[in-house]
């Protein structure tokens, strides 16, 4: 599986799966979650809305999928990170469960690309070096027949950073 590093917009990459930091109501929120739900129309919040009607919220480090709507992408994976509490412990099983049941997720659907925010690091302060170490570990122990790129899509320069440095040890 290749991994990949852009900084970009999310909501702008072609891939067969992106990822949206949701949060568990998922209808929409700010940062990813408010950018994915604009630019992907109203399709996106009516097939959230289906899915709540079915099992209530989502619940952290679970993850459902809906089509992308006028996104570029075929299908949009909300996962619900964890807000930092200083729980290193439980925050870190939290978010490697994000990822986790993601890539599963986006193997069930045949993805062969699928491109992952930085989740829980913008509104949600989980510490972005601590999270970035984490997205990486679960994306390389991950092993698919299926799924053959991973794009983590970084929205500010420090996140880039800190992933370009992982990465490359």
């Amino acid at each position: 599986m290749k991994i990949e590093l852009i900084k970009d917009d999310i909501t702008k990459i072609e891939a067969d799966a992106i990822v949206n930091a949701a949060n568990s109501s998922l209808l929409g929120g700010g940062g990813v979650d408010g950018a994915i739900h604009r630019n992907g129309g109203k399709q996106i919040l009516e097939e959230c809305i289906e899915i709540r009607n079915k099992q209530g919220k989502c619940k952290t480090g679970e993850a459902v999928v809906t089509t992308a709507g006028n996104l570029p992408a075929k299908y949009v994976i909300h996962t619900v990170g964890p807000v930092w509490n200083g729980d290193e412990e439980k925050g870190t099983k939290l978010l490697a469960n994000c990822y986790k049941n993601s890539l599963e997720l986006a193997e069930s659907l045949d993805v062969k690309t699928i491109a992952f925010p930085n989740i829980s690091t913008g509104v949600y302060q989980f510490p972005k070096e601590l999270a970035a170490k984490i997205a990486i570990n679960e994306v390389k122990k991950f092993k698919s027949e299926i799924l053959e790129k991973v794009i983590f899509v970084c929205f500010d320069e420090e996140n880039e950073e800190i992933y370009r440095n992982l990465l490359e040890k």
